[in-house]
């Protein structure tokens, strides 16, 4: 239904999330696993990748609508990096709006990810018309 807010996904990631994530992508930038990497490149600290961000966003999607194959296209607007404390790691919340269907029937979800600051002002992932 287009407006509809779909429900809040969280997502705790650690800095153990982002040691599995450079092994599957072979993104061993140490800005990703060393505060001390981090920091001397300007950074407040460790930070995600941006693609794992971007990934976690798409995941709560494709569980609200129920079908991977359901996404056509997906573009993504980052706002700030993901900082991810040693501590326990950080709570990224995702939410979207269903948007109005285009001329072919595909729907847009509209969504953004959080961590008390906006990490991702915008994810655009347009979706099938068989799909919600």
């Amino acid at each position: 239904m287009p407006g509809q807010k779909l429900p809040a996904r969280e997502f705790t990631v650690t800095r153990q999330d982002l040691v599995r994530y450079a092994g599957a992508s072979g993104d061993f930038n140490p800005i990703h696993f060393s505060d001390h990497a981090a920091t001397r490149s300007g950074l407040p600290g460790v930070i995600g990748h941006g693609m794992l961000t971007m990934a976690l966003t798409a995941r709560a999607v494709t569980e609200w609508i129920g079908d991977l194959a359901g996404v056509l296209d997906h573009e993504t607007q980052f706002k700030l990096p993901l900082l991810v404390p040693d501590d326990g790691g950080v709570t990224l919340t995702v939410t979207a709006t269903i948007s109005d269907p285009d001329d072919a029937g595909h729907r847009q979800l509209v969504a953004e990810a959080t961590t008390g600051a906006t990490v991702v002002a915008v994810s655009r992932l347009t979706i099938r018309p068989a799909v919600r």
